[in-house]
């Protein structure tokens, strides 16, 4: 029986806003997984929630992320009208923008009977299997998470979508970001995921032309339905 997982898609929101609810969401999971069972409500029995949204231009940095990576300063993140955040996800710093999806799934991963490893996996496959139904060729690359193109040749590899994560007692929290029509001039400004030496593309860039960012996020829910073998349902 596929697990059922609340979806919201929060438009543009604010990113330290929707941070805070995502942490609000965690703790819930957390709190019905700690519950004694006698407690727990049948109506309550989501296996988690998975929120779309798009961002205000953003950089965020993870927990073991190198500060040097933010290639300007203070003044010029206004400039760009950009916000900056250290966060408490595991990689390193990214950027989150206008045209791109940022999905966070809060999910009770033992509902899914998943580790965190093929948690990460499954969110790649679902961003491959989305890409490859625009005709867009794309992989994982053995020493970096995320979804790629081009990974065998190391001049041309390219990253289309950036995952972090952080997970506590196996419920997880922040995700991944998805470049659709996302202006990539603001990668220029960091060292993406802490890689001096790999390009940043995006579905405008490869089909060369704006994409129906609706239509491409209909396509990777229902392909994140798939792989994770759930039903999103709106419940809040």
């Amino acid at each position: 029986m596929p697990k059922k997982v609340n979806f919201q898609d929060l438009k543009s929101a604010d990113y330290k806003k929707t941070w805070e609810y995502q942490e609000q969401l965690f703790d819930r999971i957390l709190e019905e997984k700690l519950a004694e069972p006698d407690s727990r409500k049948e109506k309550d029995q989501l296996a988690g929630y998975l929120l779309f949204c798009e961002h205000p231009h953003v950089y965020t940095l993870g927990k073991s992320g190198a500060e040097n990576n933010l290639l300007i300063d203070e003044g010029f993140l206004k400039k760009i009208n950009a916000g900056y955040y250290r966060i408490d996800r595991g990689g390193d710093i990214t950027y989150h923008g206008p045209g791109q999806i940022v999905g966070y799934p809060i999910f009770n991963l033992e509902s899914f009977g998943l580790g965190i490893r093929q948690y990460i996996y499954n969110i790649e496959e679902a961003i491959i299997l989305t890409l490859r139904e625009f005709g867009i060729g794309s992989s994982r690359m053995d020493s970096a998470s995320g979804v790629w193109l081009d990974t065998s040749d190391p001049v041309k590899s390219r990253k289309i979508c950036a995952i972090g994560v952080r997970a506590s007692r196996y419920v997880t929290m922040h995700g991944f970001a998805f470049n659709v029509n996302t202006d990539l001039k603001y990668f220029s400004y960091i060292n993406p995921c802490g890689f001096s030496d790999k390009g940043v593309t995006s579905m405008e860039k490869e089909l060369g032309g704006r994409q129906d960012i609706n239509k491409v996020g209909e396509i990777l829910k229902t392909n994140l339905s798939s792989v994770f073998q759930m039903e999103l349902v709106n419940s809040i």
